[in-house]
């Protein structure tokens, strides 16, 4: 009898500690399994780091929620968001009209904004007037081909089409154009590089048309949940007001990620 009493004991033991642990419900966020410095990348061990990855802990732990990491294939990543294999998406995401048709997003929690660097020599701005009888390269293509071609080409600039953003690099840095544009972080680690440093600054950023450059990134999530979005936004709010976003982000941009 005593045996018994026992036993029973211990699996009403085990059965609140099971209920307990059942109460923290893991969420898994999805973000692209290939490294995408310096948002994210693995380190020498295999952990995930970068900025993203911080600004994920911060969310979850302002959030309480009890996220895991879940790095997926980036053309897979919306399916797996649908299909429950994962809960949202940190990972870079920019908030657009087409996506928006299949999933929601929280508010923005970052935007980079478009960038001009040129040649240390020169001095001009990052618009029309000020780069008018000048080239500029960007990468085909891309939301800068776009801008580019709305705001410059019409204004007396000549727009060169490069397959890659390196190819528009070096052509700046062989003093065969005047200018590049691109996005902020792509052009700051250019800067960085040894040929970076010997040819050129950055000039500005261009006036931001979130029509062709975008509404930021926002986190994922599956429509129609309202709660989660809730939770997401405030802790947004939170993390910005209360310093967070701002101490780690120093660690590894020199300007303003969020936007205006």
């Amino acid at each position: 009898m005593q045996k018994t009493l026992k036993t029973i004991a211990l699996s009403l033991a085990l059965g609140i500690a099971a209920a307990g642990g059942a109460s923290a419900e893991q969420v898994k966020v999805g973000f692209a399994a290939e490294p995408y410095p310096p948002f994210t990348s693995p380190d020498a061990s295999g952990n995930w780091e970068g900025w993203e990855v911080e600004f994920q802990k911060a969310i979850c732990a302002e959030a309480k929620l009890d996220c895991v990491i879940t790095p997926v294939a980036w053309d897979g990543i919306i399916p797996a968001l649908t299909s429950k294999k994962i809960d949202m998406i940190i990972g870079s995401m920019s908030i657009t009209e087409e996506r928006l048709k299949t999933i929601d997003f929280s508010d923005k929690y970052y935007n980079t904004p478009a960038a001009v660097i040129g040649p240390k020599s020169e001095t001009f701005e990052p618009t029309p007037e000020g780069l008018k009888g000048k080239t500029i390269g960007v990468q085909v293509s891309t939301i800068h081909q776009e801008y580019a071609n709305k705001y410059f080409a019409e204004n007396g600039v000549t727009v060169k089409e490069y397959q890659t953003q390196d190819e528009a690099n070096n052509d700046l840095a062989a003093g065969r154009l005047d200018a590049v544009q691109a996005d902020v972080i792509a052009l700051d680690a250019f800067l960085k590089t040894d040929q970076g440093k010997e040819c050129c600054d950055l000039k500005g950023m261009v006036k931001d048309d979130p029509a062709i450059l975008g509404a930021g990134a926002g986190i994922g999530i599956r429509k129609g949940e309202d709660e989660l979005k809730t939770k997401l936004n405030a802790a947004i709010k939170a993390i910005r007001a209360n310093g967070t976003y701002d101490t780690f982000s120093k660690k590894y941009f020199d300007f303003n990620i969020y936007g205006e």
